[in-house]
């Protein structure tokens, strides 16, 4: 059986976000990657930065480490070298030990066979590109935004429940 919370003033609290999506960005990359929209705003930042094959191969990584087939594993695993890792590569994503990923291990693929490339990018990511993503006009518009709507959601409230007052 589910319950609710209630708020003092009778509105289930599951039904606004406590924490607007913009904070949650910020508080965190690990946040902001689990949220789609998140995703879907980094990208069009990275894409401006050209650098967006970084979170498309952090994104590939952690699809690939949910996968159990094993012939599965060996595309996905030829798909993320073919795109991301090899010298000839259309997204070349830019890390340290990528030439020691040789294609026999693709042939043996397992879940965590990337980790540690995919660990690099997310630090890449991390220390580099998160932090100029949050100062930049896409991501303070997107601020604003919530903010603008956050207010005229609370004037409405604050309207609702004056409206409560004098019905009484």
């Amino acid at each position: 059986m589910e319950h609710n919370i209630h708020d003092s003033d009778g509105s289930s609290s599951s039904s606004h976000q406590s924490l607007k999506s913009t904070a949650k960005w910020a508080a965190s990359l690990e946040n902001l990657l689990e949220d789609p929209e998140g995703v879907k705003r980094f990208r069009e930042f990275l894409k401006k930065e050209f650098s967006e094959e970084n979170v498309l191969f952090w994104l590939a990584c952690e699809d690939f480490k949910k996968m159990q087939d094993k012939k599965q594993m060996q595309e996905k695993a030829k798909e993320i070298y073919m795109t991301f890792l090899s010298s000839k590569a259309s997204s070349q994503v830019n890390v340290e030990g990528q030439s020691r990923l040789n294609e026999k291990i693709l042939e043996e693929p397992h879940p965590l066979m990337f980790q540690k490339l995919q660990d690099q990018i997310f630090n890449l990511m991390k220390y580099d590109s998160y932090s100029r993503f949050l100062k930049s006009d896409l991501f303070l518009k997107h601020k604003r935004t919530e903010e603008e709507e956050e207010d005229s959601s609370d004037a409405q409230t604050a309207a609702k429940r004056a409206s409560r007052i004098y019905n009484t």
